[in-house]
């Protein structure tokens, strides 16, 4: 891991900001557009694209052209743009772009910056709602329309008591929803749907865990380091790095942690 100066920190803290404000407009200007078009990534399936994220990713773009040129750029629709200085920004300009689409307000603004080792600073952002979750350097806040508080993680308690999120109930392939269903059985409450605002109520102490499958980077970088910031825990289903995706979990704590992943970790996955 490499050492980051204050001044580079304050730095990066300031641009990742400068991009969250920047997405908002971009964004908004789309939401609830009854003349909105999606067009779909995916052959076999929904993956849904629109302006929005277009636009939002081009306006991040834009900001890190002008504050951070020497960085590298990973963004869900526009790919990856190398940088010299050894850190990395990684975009998710709509996350939930068919909640976008349905005129659900929980879709999000995905914004991280890491090295080699992974995400050192990650900012969730809800445009519609208006608040904003940070993460890295040694902050860990939320501000919205209740002001800013700082995040924690909710305490540890048994599996039985536990809140579960995940976004879709199929949770992936065959194998990694039975695996899901054997941990949804475990829980007091499981719930669907919110994309990245699930990961933003671990770190705001209100449920303690999410657990997805087919993740991309972009899909987890900036919620892995607010999480983290916030006591919490992100790996994948066997322990390892989330860090480029794939089978996640997110957790308040070691030790709710350490009970999901026990359950997770004896599907017959790969």
């Amino acid at each position: 891991m490499s050492e980051i100066t204050s001044q580079t920190r304050d730095e990066l803290l300031t641009t990742a900001l400068a991009l969250a404000d920047a997405a908002r407009p971009a964004t908004l200007a789309h939401f609830r557009d009854g003349a909105l078009v999606a067009d779909n990534k995916h052959q076999d399936g929904f993956d849904p694209v629109t302006a929005a994220d277009r636009d939002a990713e081009t306006a991040m773009r834009a900001v890190l052209a002008r504050l951070r040129p020497e960085d590298a750029i990973l963004g869900e629709e526009f790919g990856f743009q190398p940088g010299s200085s050894g850190l990395t920004w990684v975009l998710d300009p709509v996350d939930g772009t068919r909640a976008f689409l349905s005129g659900t307000p929980t879709w999000g603004v995905l914004i991280a910056v890491g090295d080699d080792a992974g995400p050192r600073l990650g900012l969730i952002d809800q445009p519609f709602i208006g608040e904003r979750f940070l993460g890295g350097f040694g902050e860990a806040w939320a501000e919205g329309p209740q002001g800013r508080r700082p995040l924690a993680t909710r305490a540890p308690r048994p599996l039985s008591e536990a809140i579960l999120f995940t976004t879709f109930p199929e949770v992936g392939s065959t194998a990694e929803a039975a695996a899901f269903g054997d941990l949804a059985g475990r829980v007091k409450l499981t719930r669907y749907g919110l994309d990245c605002y699930a990961y933003a109520l671990v770190a705001l102490g209100q449920i303690d865990l999410v657990v997805e499958a087919g993740l991309q980077a972009y899909d987890i970088q900036a919620p892995m380091a607010v999480i983290e910031a916030a006591g919490g825990v992100v790996t994948d289903w066997r322990g390892g790095s989330a860090r480029d995706g794939g089978r996640v979990l997110a957790a308040a704590n070691a030790e709710i942690h350490a009970a999901a992943l026990e359950v997770l970790s004896r599907a017959p996955l790969d």
